[in-house]
Protein backbone atom coordinates (compact mmCIF):
# COMPACT_ATOMS: atom_id res chain seq x y z
CA UNK A 1 0.00 0.00 0.00
CA UNK A 2 0.93 3.29 -0.52
CA UNK A 3 -0.25 6.60 1.46
CA UNK A 4 -0.71 10.01 0.32
CA UNK A 5 -2.46 13.30 2.70
CA UNK A 6 -3.44 15.58 0.62
CA UNK A 7 -4.50 17.62 2.77
CA UNK A 8 -5.33 17.87 6.89
CA UNK A 9 -6.23 20.92 9.14
CA UNK A 10 -9.47 22.80 9.66
CA UNK A 11 -10.08 23.60 6.31
CA UNK A 12 -10.25 20.48 5.17
CA UNK A 13 -8.89 16.55 5.65
CA UNK A 14 -8.28 14.50 2.57
CA UNK A 15 -5.53 11.43 2.10
CA UNK A 16 -5.18 8.73 -0.84
CA UNK A 17 -4.27 4.89 -0.24
CA UNK A 18 -3.66 2.58 -2.85
CA UNK A 19 -3.84 -0.99 -2.24
CA UNK A 20 -3.06 -2.75 -4.93
CA UNK A 21 -5.10 -2.12 -7.93
CA UNK A 22 -8.00 -0.47 -5.47
CA UNK A 23 -7.87 3.82 -5.13
CA UNK A 24 -9.74 5.11 -1.98
CA UNK A 25 -9.80 8.56 -1.04
CA UNK A 26 -9.67 8.84 3.31
CA UNK A 27 -12.18 11.45 3.97
CA UNK A 28 -13.01 14.65 1.52
CA UNK A 29 -13.13 17.54 3.06
CA UNK A 30 -11.35 20.11 0.25
CA UNK A 31 -13.42 22.77 -1.67
CA UNK A 32 -13.53 21.40 -5.37
CA UNK A 33 -10.87 23.86 -6.47
CA UNK A 34 -8.38 22.31 -3.71
CA UNK A 35 -9.29 18.77 -4.23
CA UNK A 36 -9.11 18.93 -8.36
CA UNK A 37 -5.69 20.69 -7.34
CA UNK A 38 -4.55 18.42 -5.17
CA UNK A 39 -5.43 15.36 -7.32
CA UNK A 40 -3.87 16.59 -10.49
CA UNK A 41 -0.71 16.96 -8.31
CA UNK A 42 -0.93 12.98 -7.14
CA UNK A 43 -1.49 12.32 -11.14
CA UNK A 44 -4.79 10.88 -10.19
CA UNK A 45 -7.32 11.34 -13.65
CA UNK A 46 -11.04 11.08 -13.95
CA UNK A 47 -12.59 7.59 -12.80
CA UNK A 48 -9.89 6.33 -11.46
CA UNK A 49 -10.64 6.94 -7.70
CA UNK A 50 -12.51 2.87 -6.79
CA UNK A 51 -13.59 3.98 -2.92
CA UNK A 52 -14.49 7.23 -0.70
CA UNK A 53 -14.49 6.64 2.65
CA UNK A 54 -15.86 9.70 4.82
CA UNK A 55 -15.07 9.45 8.64
CA UNK A 56 -18.26 11.65 10.08
CA UNK A 57 -20.57 14.06 8.66
CA UNK A 58 -18.32 17.55 9.32
CA UNK A 59 -17.84 19.22 6.43
CA UNK A 60 -14.06 19.63 6.98
CA UNK A 61 -13.86 15.83 6.02
CA UNK A 62 -17.02 15.03 3.89
CA UNK A 63 -17.41 18.37 1.86
CA UNK A 64 -16.90 17.22 -2.12
CA UNK A 65 -17.36 13.48 -0.91
CA UNK A 66 -20.59 13.03 -3.11
CA UNK A 67 -18.94 14.76 -5.99
CA UNK A 68 -15.45 12.90 -6.08
CA UNK A 69 -17.68 9.95 -5.89
CA UNK A 70 -19.88 10.94 -8.19
CA UNK A 71 -17.34 12.30 -11.28
CA UNK A 72 -15.01 9.14 -10.51
CA UNK A 73 -17.23 6.62 -10.42
CA UNK A 74 -16.43 5.33 -6.52
CA UNK A 75 -18.43 3.87 -4.22
CA UNK A 76 -18.80 6.00 -1.00
CA UNK A 77 -18.61 4.42 2.19
CA UNK A 78 -20.01 6.53 5.68
CA UNK A 79 -21.63 5.99 8.93
CA UNK A 80 -25.12 4.73 8.11
CA UNK A 81 -26.65 7.53 9.65
CA UNK A 82 -25.01 10.54 7.68
CA UNK A 83 -25.65 8.74 3.74
CA UNK A 84 -28.56 11.30 3.38
CA UNK A 85 -25.98 14.05 4.58
CA UNK A 86 -26.15 17.08 1.31
CA UNK A 87 -22.52 16.39 0.81
CA UNK A 88 -23.03 12.72 0.99
CA UNK A 89 -25.89 12.34 -1.16
CA UNK A 90 -24.82 13.37 -4.23
CA UNK A 91 -23.01 9.71 -4.94
CA UNK A 92 -25.37 7.68 -6.41
CA UNK A 93 -23.60 4.77 -5.31
CA UNK A 94 -23.49 4.79 -1.28
CA UNK A 95 -22.93 2.33 1.30
CA UNK A 96 -23.30 1.89 5.14
CA UNK A 97 -19.94 1.06 6.59
CA UNK A 98 -20.42 -1.58 9.58
CA UNK A 99 -19.19 -0.70 13.00
CA UNK A 100 -16.99 -3.12 14.65
CA UNK A 101 -16.56 -6.43 12.49
CA UNK A 102 -14.09 -6.42 10.08
CA UNK A 103 -14.93 -6.19 6.52
CA UNK A 104 -14.08 -5.78 3.08
CA UNK A 105 -13.81 -2.97 0.78
CA UNK A 106 -15.44 -4.20 -2.73
CA UNK A 107 -15.27 -7.53 -3.26
CA UNK A 108 -12.70 -10.39 -1.52
CA UNK A 109 -10.86 -10.98 -3.84
CA UNK A 110 -9.14 -7.53 -4.06
CA UNK A 111 -8.15 -8.01 -0.55
CA UNK A 112 -8.51 -4.63 0.95
CA UNK A 113 -10.09 -5.68 4.52
CA UNK A 114 -11.12 -2.62 7.00
CA UNK A 115 -12.74 -2.40 10.42
CA UNK A 116 -14.33 0.82 11.80
CA UNK A 117 -14.75 1.56 15.34
CA UNK A 118 -16.47 4.61 17.30
CA UNK A 119 -14.57 7.60 18.77
CA UNK A 120 -15.68 10.19 20.84
CA UNK A 121 -16.60 13.57 19.49
CA UNK A 122 -19.55 16.37 18.87
CA UNK A 123 -20.57 14.62 15.17
CA UNK A 124 -22.11 11.36 16.02
CA UNK A 125 -20.85 9.06 14.79
CA UNK A 126 -17.47 9.49 14.38
CA UNK A 127 -15.29 6.65 13.16
CA UNK A 128 -11.89 5.55 13.60
CA UNK A 129 -10.30 3.15 10.52
CA UNK A 130 -7.77 -0.02 10.23
CA UNK A 131 -7.55 -0.46 6.65
CA UNK A 132 -5.35 -3.61 5.89
CA UNK A 133 -3.97 -5.26 2.12
CA UNK A 134 -1.57 -7.81 1.30
CA UNK A 135 -0.35 -8.15 5.07
CA UNK A 136 0.40 -4.36 5.63
CA UNK A 137 -2.05 -2.36 8.04
CA UNK A 138 -2.68 1.51 8.43
CA UNK A 139 -4.74 3.31 11.05
CA UNK A 140 -6.84 6.56 10.71
CA UNK A 141 -7.65 8.26 14.44
CA UNK A 142 -8.42 11.72 14.07
CA UNK A 143 -11.54 13.83 15.51
CA UNK A 144 -11.48 12.21 19.01
CA UNK A 145 -12.39 14.41 21.64
CA UNK A 146 -10.52 11.71 24.27
CA UNK A 147 -7.87 8.82 24.37
CA UNK A 148 -9.97 5.42 25.19
CA UNK A 149 -8.70 2.27 24.99
CA UNK A 150 -11.78 0.00 23.08
CA UNK A 151 -10.46 2.16 19.97
CA UNK A 152 -6.74 1.50 20.61
CA UNK A 153 -7.79 -2.22 20.54
CA UNK A 154 -9.80 -2.05 17.32
CA UNK A 155 -6.88 0.47 15.76
CA UNK A 156 -3.35 -1.71 16.71
CA UNK A 157 -0.76 -3.40 15.20
CA UNK A 158 0.06 -1.46 12.02
CA UNK A 159 2.57 0.09 9.93
CA UNK A 160 1.76 3.54 9.77
CA UNK A 161 -0.41 5.37 11.86
CA UNK A 162 -2.23 8.65 11.12
CA UNK A 163 -2.97 10.05 14.50
CA UNK A 164 -4.54 13.47 15.30
CA UNK A 165 -2.41 16.00 17.25
CA UNK A 166 -4.97 19.23 17.19
CA UNK A 167 -3.58 21.58 19.86
CA UNK A 168 -1.51 22.20 22.88
CA UNK A 169 -3.60 22.79 25.85
CA UNK A 170 -1.29 26.09 27.07
CA UNK A 171 -1.63 27.77 23.34
CA UNK A 172 -5.24 26.74 23.06
CA UNK A 173 -6.18 28.79 26.54
CA UNK A 174 -4.10 31.64 25.89
CA UNK A 175 -5.42 32.11 22.09
CA UNK A 176 -7.86 34.22 20.48
CA UNK A 177 -10.49 31.83 20.50
CA UNK A 178 -13.97 32.63 22.31
CA UNK A 179 -13.97 30.75 25.30
CA UNK A 180 -16.95 28.64 24.61
CA UNK A 181 -15.18 26.82 20.97
CA UNK A 182 -11.91 26.66 23.96
CA UNK A 183 -14.40 24.50 25.93
CA UNK A 184 -15.38 22.50 22.79
CA UNK A 185 -12.01 21.56 21.87
CA UNK A 186 -11.00 20.97 24.97
CA UNK A 187 -14.02 18.53 26.13
CA UNK A 188 -14.59 14.88 25.85
CA UNK A 189 -16.24 15.66 22.07
CA UNK A 190 -13.34 17.48 21.16
CA UNK A 191 -10.11 16.83 19.60
CA UNK A 192 -6.86 14.96 20.89
CA UNK A 193 -4.32 17.91 22.49
CA UNK A 194 -0.63 16.51 22.26
CA UNK A 195 -0.27 15.07 25.55
CA UNK A 196 -3.62 13.22 24.78
CA UNK A 197 -2.37 12.36 21.37
CA UNK A 198 1.14 10.70 23.39
CA UNK A 199 -1.44 9.21 25.12
CA UNK A 200 -3.12 6.57 22.01
CA UNK A 201 0.51 6.90 20.65
CA UNK A 202 1.79 4.62 23.59
CA UNK A 203 -1.32 2.42 23.11
CA UNK A 204 -0.69 2.11 19.54
CA UNK A 205 2.69 2.09 18.89
CA UNK A 206 3.17 -1.98 18.21
CA UNK A 207 6.20 -3.66 16.63
CA UNK A 208 5.07 -3.20 12.84
CA UNK A 209 5.03 0.57 13.49
CA UNK A 210 7.49 2.83 11.29
CA UNK A 211 5.96 6.10 10.80
CA UNK A 212 3.21 8.42 12.14
CA UNK A 213 1.31 10.90 10.38
CA UNK A 214 -0.03 13.54 13.08
CA UNK A 215 -2.67 15.23 11.62
CA UNK A 216 -5.18 17.83 12.08
CA UNK A 217 -3.20 20.67 13.87
CA UNK A 218 -4.42 23.99 14.60
CA UNK A 219 -2.79 26.82 13.03
CA UNK A 220 -3.43 28.78 15.81
CA UNK A 221 -3.59 26.38 18.78
CA UNK A 222 -0.70 24.39 17.90
CA UNK A 223 3.24 23.71 16.42
CA UNK A 224 4.44 21.43 14.01
CA UNK A 225 7.76 20.89 16.21
CA UNK A 226 5.39 20.34 19.45
CA UNK A 227 3.19 18.04 18.03
CA UNK A 228 6.75 15.95 16.76
CA UNK A 229 8.36 16.57 19.87
CA UNK A 230 5.81 14.71 21.91
CA UNK A 231 5.23 11.71 19.53
CA UNK A 232 9.26 11.60 19.49
CA UNK A 233 9.67 11.80 23.27
CA UNK A 234 6.62 8.84 23.72
CA UNK A 235 8.49 6.99 21.11
CA UNK A 236 11.58 7.60 22.14
CA UNK A 237 10.16 5.88 25.89
CA UNK A 238 9.04 3.11 24.53
CA UNK A 239 12.26 2.29 22.65
CA UNK A 240 11.09 3.29 19.70
CA UNK A 241 13.31 5.85 17.69
CA UNK A 242 13.24 3.56 14.37
CA UNK A 243 9.35 5.45 14.33
CA UNK A 244 9.80 8.28 11.80
CA UNK A 245 7.38 11.07 12.88
CA UNK A 246 5.79 13.40 10.01
CA UNK A 247 3.61 16.63 10.52
CA UNK A 248 0.76 16.62 7.94
CA UNK A 249 0.01 19.94 6.47
CA UNK A 250 -3.26 22.23 5.41
CA UNK A 251 -1.90 23.55 2.30
CA UNK A 252 0.23 20.93 0.67
CA UNK A 253 0.18 17.41 0.02
CA UNK A 254 2.89 14.92 2.05
CA UNK A 255 5.25 12.86 -0.06
CA UNK A 256 3.97 9.59 -0.47
CA UNK A 257 4.71 6.80 1.93
CA UNK A 258 5.13 3.37 1.66
CA UNK A 259 2.49 1.46 3.56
Amino acid sequence: MRLRVLASGSRGNSSLLWAGDQLLMLDAGLAVTAMTERLVDSRVGLKSIDHVVVTHGHLDHSRTAGIVAKRHGALLHAPAEILEHRAIKRAPNRQALPIGAECYLGPPECGVSFRATIVPHDCHPTLALRIEHGGRALALLTDCGEPREEPARALSDTEVLLLEANHDVDLLRAGPYPQSLKDRVLGPGGHLSNDQMAVMLRRLAGPRLHTVVLLHLSAQNNRPDLAAEAARQTLEQLGRTDVRVVCAEQDRPLETIDV
